[in-house]
């Protein structure tokens, strides 16, 4: 398994978000080391740059995440 790209520098992964999940160690193992490329924080990221990830975007947000895509493309 491939980890995401991004991992060392995302602030959920490092525990740096407000409003932390009560699962977020198993989110944390689907979106950031199993199956990264489903994960909202890199869809935003990979699609419009690293900087327009918003600070409170979760990884299980990806209708957030397309929303934002779509209105920037």
């Amino acid at each position: 398994m491939a980890e995401c790209s991004m991992i060392q520098r995302c602030p959920f992964f490092a525990d740096k978000m407000r409003g932390m999940p009560a699962n977020a160690t198993h989110l944390k193992e689907q979106y950031c080391v199993d199956d990264f490329k489903t994960c909202a924080r890199y869809l935003v990221g990979s699609q419009l740059g690293e900087a327009k990830i918003p600070g409170n975007l979760f990884p299980n947000q990806n209708e957030r995440a397309r929303v934002l895509v779509a209105a920037r493309t």
